[in-house]
Order: structure tokens, then sequence, then C-alpha cells
């Protein structure tokens, strides 16, 4: 009888402990109650996500602070929402088209992220992009010096003062009308051919370190006097600096085309600018 007691009595006990945690398990869900409505923990957890993204965070932790104030914007928002239904600003037409606006804005954007994850750029095809973008970048890249005026007679002018010992440098700084090389003393740093226009691109070419065209190169900018510096191989920076950068624009280039194939599938009398 003793033993009988007890276990409806322990009984008892369990079921009284289990009732007592489910307003617990379920605050731990929410973060308040406001007006007796739940606002879920879940809500302010996806906006901290969204912060984490947009930083680039996504695997650290963020400051206390943050959530902090996610919180309280997450409370604030329902209680002022609330207090706006209770105004019956929820059935005005402005409402009405917001929402609806915001709903194509929402869908819309889970379209493209759904498409993003079914359809991750691999690094394979990375890999392809890179070597494909430095076989184009290869050659030649020639370091240049010129001096820009406006007239034949000012470019003869400055050769000869040139090749009488005077500083190209010095003169190119005087003299140029190149904003963006003047000040540098004409410097253009390393550049492929193609760089420039062609006939400066030319004449370029046919220099030797340390050679000096001898008459003004005539372009659609002016009269050119043009002195090679230096050349080398063409430059590119290693994969892993521009993995990041391809893949965006990679990523950037499938939502394009997957945006344009839905387009065009639409059936509609509008017609698109582009």
């Amino acid at each position: 009888m003793l033993m009988k007691k007890t276990y409806f009595a322990a009984r008892a006990a369990l079921l009284v402990s289990v009732a007592l945690a489910l307003p617990l398990a379920a605050q731990a869900q929410n973060i308040a109650i406001v007006n007796g409505k739940a606002v879920p923990k879940a809500r302010a957890d996806a906006i901290l996500k969204q912060v984490q993204t947009q930083a680039g965070t996504q695997n650290q932790p963020l400051p206390p602070d943050i959530d902090q104030r996610v919180r309280d914007s997450v409370v604030l928002g329902e209680i002022f929402s609330q207090e706006a239904e209770k105004r019956g600003l929820a059935a005005t037409p402005e409402y009405k088209s917001l929402m609806e606006q915001a709903r194509q804005q929402v869908l819309s954007n889970a379209l493209f992220a759904d498409f993003a994850k079914a359809n991750p750029v691999a690094d394979a095809d990375i890999k392809v992009e890179y070597d494909k973008f430095k076989a184009q970048s290869a050659g030649t890249e020639y370091r240049a010096r010129h001096i820009l005026v406006e007239k034949e007679g000012e470019a003869k002018a400055l050769i000869a003062q040139i090749k009488a010992g005077g500083n190209f440098e010095e003169l190119a700084k005087k003299n140029s009308k190149d904003p963006g090389s003047g000040a540098n003393g004409g410097d253009l740093d390393f550049a492929a051919a193609n760089a420039y226009v062609p006939e400066f691109s030319q004449a370029m070419a046919k220099l030797k370190k340390g050679e000096m065209t001898q008459e003004p190169v005539k372009t659609q900018f002016g009269f050119h006097i043009i002195r090679l510096d230096d050349t080398r191989e063409a430059q590119f920076p290693p994969y892993d600096d521009v993995k990041g950068q391809l893949k965006q624009r990679m990523e950037q280039q499938k939502l394009a085309a997957y945006r344009d194939e839905i387009r065009v599938k639409a059936k509609t009398d509008y017609k698109f600018t582009q």
C-alpha cells in the first residue's frame, strides 16, 4: 500500500514539473508577449541572420548590443503594428498597395535565392574563367612617359630641348596637358598596348627601352612625345586573390540569365526598355 502511494506521488510530481516547464519552453521561443500576442524569437533571428549575411560575418558572433537592439526593434514593431490595426489602418488602400509591393519583392527575392542555392558556381568553372582572363591578358606591358601638347610646333620644340639635354620629366610637369600623368613627369605606369589609342600604341611599340619618338605623334588628344622606359610580361593577380570576385561576377551572370529566361517566357503586352 505504501509502495502504491509512493508511486502515485512520484507520478504526480513529474506531471507538475512538466506542466511548469511548458510555459518556460514556450517563453524560450518568444521574445515577449504584447497585449496577449506572442512575439516569436524567430522574427529577431531572421533579422540577425540578414545582418550577419550583409556584414559577411556568418560564422562570427554578433556583439550583444546588436542582438538587444534587434529585439527592441521587433517588440516595438509589434506594439506599433497592433496600434495601427486597432485604428483600422490595415484596411486602407495605401496599406494594401504597400503590402502588395512588399509581397512581390519578398517572393522575387525568395525566387532568386532559391535559384542561387540550387545552381551554385563550381570551383572548376571559376578556374576556367580565371584561365580565360589570364590568357586574354597575356603579352607585353609597356611603361611609357609622354608629354601631350596642343600644337605640333610645341611638340617639336620640346623634342629639341630634350635632345639638347633637357629633362623629360621636368618638361612633362611644366608643359603636358595630360592631367593624369603630367604631374608625375609623364609617367603612364605599366599597361598593355591596347590600353591606348592606335596611333599612340603603334608608335610606343616601335621604341626600344630608353628611346623617345623623334617626331610628334598625333592623336585625337593632340601631339605626343613618347619615351619608353621599360617592358615586362603582362602581370595577372593570383587565382586565390580574385577567386571571390570572379565567383560573384559569375553568380550575377547566372542570375541575370535566369531573370531574362523567366521574362521572355512571360505572356505580357508590356514593352520593356531593355
